[in-house]
């Protein structure tokens, strides 16, 4: 587990490097020329400010308000920490506006409010709302959280919900339907026992009723006991849920007996194994309390086979997770210019998520979790946070509702374009760095880091080590790496430290002289004589690579503090190719906005003959194939389709004939120039032959090292995106090589692949 000071020193490095906080606003029209100014600004701008004037409608046609949600809280009720002010309350914004955007591409300006009194909050929002399509209240104490979503709701013109109350609210409540269905039971008929009666908690019984449950059957306890009308310390909200059909003294454990769904949203082991063991059969339990919760995972699983469980963390089943519903909900509510999130639009949310769960799940999201195939039933009864299908499935439910229920401003009509739209909004390939981290997790490996002398490397072992990773081993001067830890306050201190140049125990001495026996029964005939070959094995790279062919490790990584051939070479040496492959070659990986985009060769091969880029395109297929995504292969050139000739375009052109020739049912085409891939309608029009023409390619191949590394240096630098590489394939086994001065993102990115690799190595 990651140590409180050490997360402290991480999460404040976080918020503050580079630009501090998470987000930025940025341009989305050219700035380039005074004429750009020109029409941004004065004198052209006045035209829109008119247009607005006349009709008020406009001013989603000419500003971002259409897709502009304030995320407002006054700081006195932030995750766990209580009432820390307003100003306190920033980065959780901050956060919460981070999640708009990368799961449903709502941009969102935090708006932090210095009062607790609810009249001049209330006034406040009111004041502001020309600017924003939507409201996200968060974070509010109630009971006044209840007031201030009341009043802004009657008295604005634009969506606004307190996701506190209502985003567990909906996610619990699609769980329980589908967790319902599966043991057979009417929700009307069940008896409901809900464990805290907060906001959240009112939202969720509220919604159940909303749902078909019946409140003669919901007993609500709150820290003084059974919210019962004989009680005089109840306020509104509490008293909507006051049950007088069971004594006022009846105990929670008391009340469980019988009872048929546990809803907790309280806090951390309030529940224990006897308490529900007289629950009904195929009792339902969702312990919502985080980052504890009510009772512990295997402590209910094994209390009770037939129970159904759920919780608000992500390393167990059915997580109940408020990101599988906010950004959704505002993306369809935004999208017809909704006056409100009524209750139509919340149940059809609800119902919506849980038709999704019951759908063949998607080969990325079982991927993530390490599953052959996640299928409806007691463990999988919510989706998953990473399935890309939740902004097409969720939003146009939403949206739908909206329209159905008269709140709609401008309704869709072209519900096939609205879905297309949505998914071209954030690339829902581009889950890929979820993927292979969760993927990695299912399974973790151990891992030889070559370059532990370095900061980035020990700090990426630390982040593996108690994220679940990865099992890493430090190889170089055990005084420095210690000295290393220690100056830096890293837990490592059990995590295998090995210096190949000065082995200090006598196994170690053993070891050494093993792989070195090893080392020259492989390169005897290949140019090493015994002498070179016990030099060579002190030196870390061969260590490494002998670990991982002697079976001590199962992947390396090298490369941040040595060139590229000095990390390649003794792999080849050691390791070796796969058979039939005759060059190893590297791949780069880009998360671009198109979605995950793979670079080959990379790194390796300076001038590839055709042959040799059929068969980079084949390792490189057959690398994405294990992220479960379909290879489209385009090769690069200056010539479309043979509107050029010269060197490189005649290798690429012969190259796309041998694929096709080789695997007929390769998705690839070539030779053509880098933008056509990207732009299908282009493609459509001008070559409609083309494989790519139906969703462009994800693999791009180039015809020379030269041009490769170019095209990947320019576009990571120019775009800032997140990179992963370079992965090195052809190899018997994962070993990999860093670019020099990688960060620790990256070199943990690396570890995970090389740990997917390592899973999937036949």
């Amino acid at each position: 587990m990651t140590t409180n000071k050490t997360l402290k020193e991480e999460a404040l490095h976080y918020h503050a490097k580079g630009r501090p906080g998470k987000i930025e606003v940025i341009p989305s029209k050219e700035t380039a020329t005074q004429r750009d100014l020109t029409l941004a600004y004065s004198p052209g701008v006045a035209e829109p400010c008119l247009a607005i004037a006349e009709n008020p409608e406009d001013i989603y046609k000419y500003t971002a308000k259409g897709n502009l949600v304030a995320v407002i809280s006054n700081g006195t009720a932030v995750l766990g920490l209580g009432d820390i002010g307003a100003g306190a309350s920033k980065p959780v914004m901050e956060g919460k506006g981070l999640l708009f955007k990368i799961y449903a591409d709502i941009d969102v300006f935090d708006l932090e409010i210095n009062t607790k009194n609810v009249d001049e909050f209330v006034r406040t929002v009111k004041l502001l709302e020309p600017t924003f399509g939507g409201v996200n209240l968060e974070d509010i104490s109630a009971p006044e959280c209840f007031e201030i979503e009341e009043r802004l709701k009657a008295e604005m013109d634009i969506p606004v919900m307190h996701d506190d109350q209502h985003g567990t609210a909906i996610i619990s409540a699609a769980a329980l339907l589908n967790a319902l269905e599966l043991v057979g039971k009417d929700i009307a008929k069940v008896k409901i026992i809900v464990n805290g009666a907060g906001a959240s908690a009112s939202s969720c019984t509220r919604l159940y009723v909303s749902l078909g449950a019946s409140k003669e059957n919901i007993l609500m306890f709150d820290s003084k006991g059974l919210i019962h009308p004989s009680r005089t310390n109840l306020d509104g909200k509490k008293k909507e849920f006051a049950n007088g059909n069971f004594p006022a003294e009846i105990t929670l454990t008391e009340a469980l007996v019988g009872a048929d769904v546990f809803v907790g949203l309280s806090k951390g082991n309030v529940l224990t194994q006897e308490m529900i063991k007289p629950m009904e059969k195929d009792c339902i339990v969702f312990a919502m309390a985080n980052p504890t919760p009510e009772i512990p995972y295997h402590e209910a699983i094994a209390a009770r086979e037939d129970i159904i469980f759920a919780t608000g963390r992500s390393d167990y089943p059915n997580q109940v997770n408020n990101v599988l519903g906010f950004p959704y909900i505002f993306r369809g509510a935004l999208d017809v210019r909704s006056k409100v999130i009524n209750e139509e639009m919340k149940l059809a949310a609800v119902k919506a998520l849980a038709a999704l769960a019951k759908k063949p799940v998607p080969d990325m999201v079982n991927m993530a979790y390490g599953k052959d195939n996640l299928v409806f039933g007691k463990e999988y009864i919510i989706p998953k946070p990473v399935d890309p299908r939740l902004l097409t499935t969720v939003a146009p439910a939403v949206a739908k509702a909206a329209m159905d229920s008269g709140v709609a401003k401008f309704p869709i009509t072209d519900w096939d374009a609205y879905e297309t739209q949505l998914s071209k909004r954030l690339g829902l390939d581009n889950t890929l760095t979820k993927v292979i981290i969760n993927k990695a997790k299912q399974n973790p490996k151990r891992v030889v880091l070559a370059d532990a002398e370095n900061l980035a490397v020990l700090k990426a072992a630390q982040q593996v080590k108690e994220d679940g990773i990865a099992t890493p081993i430090l190889l170089g001067n055990v005084s420095k790496i210690k000295q290393l830890i220690q100056d830096n306050l890293l837990n490592l201190s059990d995590v295998a430290i090995i210096d190949p140049m000065l082995p200090q125990e006598e196994a170690e001495k053993a070891r050494l002289e093993n792989y070195g026996e090893l080392l020259f029964a492989k390169r005897q005939r290949k140019g090493f004589n015994k002498a070179e070959a016990f030099d060579a094995i002190r030196r870390r790279n061969y260590f490494g690579s002998m670990m991982v062919e002697a079976g001590e490790a199962e992947a390396m990584i090298g490369g941040t503090t040595r060139n590229y051939p000095d990390t390649v070479r003794p792999a080849l040496q050691v390791i070796g190719k796969q058979a039939g492959v005759k060059k190893v070659s590297g791949m780069y990986i880009l998360m671009s906005r198109f979605g995950p985009l793979f670079l080959a060769d990379t790194t390796v091969n300076f001038n590839p003959t055709a042959e040799e880029i059929v068969e980079i395109a084949e390792l490189t297929a057959k690398e994405v194939e294990k992220f479960n995504i379909k290879p489209r292969i385009a090769l690069l050139t200056y010539s479309n389709f043979g509107s050029a000739d010269g060197e490189d375009a005649i290798k690429m052109r012969k190259a796309v004939a041998m694929l096709k020739a080789k695997h007929p049912e390769m998705i690839v085409d070539g030779e053509m120039q880098a933008h056509l891939p990207f732009d299908t309608e282009l493609l459509k029009e001008n070559h409609p032959f083309c494989d790519l023409v139906n969703g462009g390619a994800n693999i791009l191949l180039f015809p020379n090292l030269s041009a490769s590394n170019i095209a990947y240096n320019l576009v990571k630098e120019v775009a800032d995106i997140e990179k992963i590489g370079p992965v090195l394939l052809g190899l018997k086994k994962p070993v990999h090589v860093l670019q020099l001065g990688s960060t620790t993102r990256e070199i943990v990115n690396m570890i995970a692949i090389s740990v997917v690799d390592a899973q999937t190595n036949k």
